[in-house]
């Protein structure tokens, strides 16, 4: 049976209980993470590589005869890396374990997969995308439902774009909060 080497891209608990799970297959020959984290390192060997810099992760792909890549946080599958390993016909062959960038706007974009849940009729939260220039119709709307108010940011937040408001008067208040920049960019 080959064994496979397996380079993880992450840095946080998702990376570890990945990494913790996968180090205990017989099939793997090898484990690396980029850039892992302290506890990581416990079941493969961390490698200082940024997961968005596509260019060194398959150097490093290539030269350490990876036979799969585990995608493990957002940000490089939003940036794409799926598509640049399959666009590239030196590690175009490469499992990839993740979606194209295109399927990973369900992940990277709030507006975008609410959007998609309405177009394909798979039961979801009512919602508005409110931006600066329609927060008083982001007002009604909040005004047309009852508490708790969930408010999400649109884009990668880190896990961190959810507010769950218990009255009208804090929803309100965050909500302009957000599109100040609470999570980031104000849009």
């Amino acid at each position: 049976m080959e064994k496979l080497n397996i380079l993880l891209l992450g840095s946080g608990g998702r990376e570890c209980a990945l990494a913790w799970k996968m180090s205990q297959s017989a099939k793997l020959g090898k484990l690396y993470i980029a850039p892992g984290n302290g506890g990581t390192g416990a079941y493969g060997e961390n490698v200082a590589i940024s997961p968005l810099d596509f260019d060194a992760v398959k150097q490093f792909v290539v030269d350490n005869s990876i036979n799969m890549v585990v995608v493990g946080n957002e940000d490089p599958l939003v940036a794409g890396i799926y598509d640049y390993f399959k666009a590239d016909a030196q590690v175009a062959d490469v499992m990839i374990v993740g979606p194209s960038k295109a399927g990973a706007q369900l992940e990277g974009s709030k507006d975008f997969a609410k959007g998609f849940m309405q177009r394909h009729g798979i039961p979801t939260a009512a919602y508005l995308s409110v931006t600066a220039d329609n927060i008083d119709e982001g007002y009604r709307f909040l005004e047309s439902l009852q508490a708790p108010y969930v408010l999400k940011a649109d884009g990668l937040a880190a896990g961190k774009g959810v507010l769950i408001v218990p009255t009208l008067d804090e929803a309100k208040s965050e909500l302009k909060a957000m599109l100040g920049g609470m999570f980031g960019c104000g849009d």
